[in-house]
């Protein structure tokens, strides 16, 4: 009687930790990518009237070829982050009777930058000379005197090359 209490309560006790164990905060949990991965550059690439090998030369081998449209690619890919929630992407290619890519749907669409569509900015297709948009160097402020940057400096002008010594071709004549 005695034992069967001791060996129900360990029980329970074992019981409690491994079920405790399961959910404990600070376990790693790994995130699982499946699928293709599809980036908008890919899908700018694509054009009306390209072939299939073209289209798996960009895109890489569909993730389902359905038996029952033979004319459709689906390229499909999920993210788990570890403990998240999962995300996924899709993008459908339709082919013609010709091999030929006619349109394609899904989450990407040709042009459009994910942060343009989720700003809200109309993707123009203007030009901007570099000048306008480089950024002007800052003028450095003159370092202290006596202060770790100006050592440094002073250790890394004081530094003198060495040159790299040229070694001699070895002997090979028999002796």
């Amino acid at each position: 009687m005695q034992n069967t209490k001791l060996l129900l309560t360990s029980f329970t006790f074992v019981g409690l930790l491994a079920l405790a164990g399961c959910s404990f905060p600070g376990v790693y949990k790994i995130d699982i990518q499946q699928g293709n991965v599809v980036t908008q550059d890919m899908i700018d690439q694509l054009r009306p009237g390209m072939t299939r090998r073209q289209v798996r030369f960009i895109m890489g081998n569909p993730l389902l070829t359905d038996t029952f449209h033979a004319d459709r690619w689906d390229y499909l890919y999920s993210l788990q982050p570890g403990g998240g929630e999962r995300q996924q992407e899709r993008v459908s290619l339709i082919f013609n009777g010709n091999d030929q890519l006619v349109s394609l749907a899904g989450d990407f669409m040709p042009g459009v930058s994910r942060d343009e569509a989720l700003l809200g900015k109309e993707s123009g297709n203007t030009v901007t000379a570099p000048a306008e948009n480089a950024e002007k160097p800052k003028a450095e402020k003159p370092v202290k005197p006596g202060s770790l940057l100006d050592q440094i400096q002073k250790d890394v002008d004081g530094v003198k090359t060495v040159p790299v010594p040229i070694p001699e071709p070895l002997d090979t004549s028999p002796q």
